[in-house]
């Protein structure tokens, strides 16, 4: 317990913006897994990872990272349909063979 009533404050100041910077991180963590498979959620979550990291709440570094992450999984998630969506359904059949005794 502080001696200080200053520090006292600060220790509430403190669990605030813990609180408030742990929302904010699990909010950025539901958000970029959504916006993995939903394309266009990508720019305002791009935003969100910006703002974040003007704020303090997370390092310009990993801003960027996520973002670079994010990117490449939409693209891969674009690639994927563009390819089923390019492909008819092939659908395979095996020759049925008699067993030999």
């Amino acid at each position: 317990m502080p001696n200080i009533k200053a520090a006292e404050k600060w220790q509430r100041q403190t669990e605030r913006r813990s609180k408030r910077n742990l929302d904010m991180k699990t909010r950025l963590k539901t958000l970029f897994r959504k916006a993995k498979t939903n394309p266009d959620q990508a720019s305002a979550v791009e935003a969100q990872f910006d703002k974040a990291a003007r704020k303090g709440i997370i390092h310009p570094n990993k801003a960027a990272r996520k973002k670079a992450r994010l990117t490449r999984a939409i693209r891969a998630v674009t690639a994927a349909a563009a390819a089923a969506a390019a492909a008819p359904a092939a659908t395979t059949t095996r020759k049925r063979t008699t067993k030999k005794k």
